[in-house]
């Protein structure tokens, strides 16, 4: 399978040129501001993501009342809530989701969102996705996944906290329903991530594992993981953006701003143009350089007419545009046709092509 191709189905127009597919993780960023998610769609699609994705879910069916907050969200969020009236805080209506999707579609950006619960899963598959995504929270929830799956839409799985057999339980749950397309994401689920947990050699192991496409969702700060995750060969790096990291809220702090994201695409799309198609060959921007750098067999001294050419007969001088120095032992023991200066550039018309003055050499 070809990881870097064709991630996603013909539904995303954005990706059908495209080998390295580039979600724009809005999350929960806009801070239940529609307003704000509006603007984030903006900076995504003027970033030149491919998706925009967003989080769809119910807080009251998302945790429960007693849920602690993970440490991360301590630290940037009122330490007085629950993570459920955290949550409510990030709540959309259908009315707002709706209003986000088309005016995806009006920026030109695909619209992903990962639903967190049944009702949200059905409302995300009436906005007409570019595909699903499963949370890694939700990896193991198998009810979830399978509703997520009969959806008829391509399948996004985060593996963050997951190992390998929660995968492949997943996998075949979601591939029972066969979905269009299903790929799965390498991700570390701290927030944000160190480069030492990141182990991006992971993304490896899954493809040879589960013969899938694997790409990579980052929570680290920086862009050089990412941009490594696109050198390793993800087909999919998901990232987060706001629109001002020093906002209050649980992912603003670990997000890209909007410069940052539109350095991070620049930044994929030339490891994209890097990566080529793995065929070996000579680029047409070396054949000059070919010439100019590689070395020809030239004359270290006069011939005449007749003289059997030897080693110490011979240099190995640029240009490259004439007999190669790997042909050297062609050359050697054979008589030159004509009288040539020294520095000559050897050419095969210059050579005769009978082979007794070769015996002549190995008899010496």
């Amino acid at each position: 399978m070809n990881m870097g191709i064709d991630c996603l189905t013909e539904r995303s127009v954005t990706f059908a040129a495209r080998k390295i597919y580039i979600i724009a993780e809005a999350g929960v960023n806009h801070d239940g501001d529609l307003e704000k998610a509006m603007r984030l769609i903006d900076v995504a699609a003027d970033s030149g993501a491919d998706a925009v994705k967003f989080q769809a879910f119910r807080a009251s069916q998302m945790a429960s009342s007693s849920a602690p907050k993970a440490a991360y969200q301590l630290e940037r969020t009122d330490a007085g809530q629950s993570q459920m009236e955290m949550l409510q805080q990030y709540e959309l209506s259908r009315e707002a989701f709706e209003m986000l999707a088309e005016h995806a579609r009006a920026r030109g950006i695909d619209f992903i969102c990962t639903p967190f619960d049944d009702e949200s899963v059905d409302l995300v598959a009436d906005l007409h996705p570019a595909a699903i995504k499963v949370s890694s929270g939700d990896l193991t929830n198998h009810p979830l996944l399978r509703r997520i799956a009969s959806k008829g839409y391509p399948v996004i799985l985060s593996s963050g906290m997951s190992t390998l057999g929660e995968i492949e339980d997943a996998l075949q749950v979601v591939r029972a329903a066969k979905p269009p397309l299903v790929i799965v994401l390498h991700c570390t689920s701290n927030y944000p991530a160190s480069p030492e947990s990141v182990n991006l050699r992971a993304m490896d192991t899954i493809r040879r594992a589960f013969a899938v496409p694997v790409g990579y969702s980052d929570h680290t700060t920086g862009l050089e993981i990412p941009i490594a995750a696109a050198a390793l060969g993800a087909c999919v790096i998901e990232k987060h953006f706001t629109l001002n990291k020093k906002d209050a809220g649980p992912d603003h702090a670990m997000s890209l701003e909007p410069d940052e994201l539109q350095a991070l695409v620049r930044s994929v799309r030339v490891v994209e143009l890097a990566l080529g198609d793995g065929i070996k060959r000579v680029v047409d921007s070396e054949v000059d350089t070919r010439v100019a750098a590689r070395k020809s067999i030239h004359l270290s001294e006069s011939v005449q007419a007749g003289e059997v050419l030897s080693l110490e007969k011979l240099r190995f001088m640029r240009p490259g545009n004439g007999i190669p120095p790997s042909m050297t032992d062609f050359v050697i023991g054979r008589r030159a046709r004509y009288a040539l200066p020294k520095g000559h550039q050897l050419r095969f018309s210059d050579i005769d092509e009978a082979a007794e003055s070769r015996e002549i050499i190995r008899q010496k």
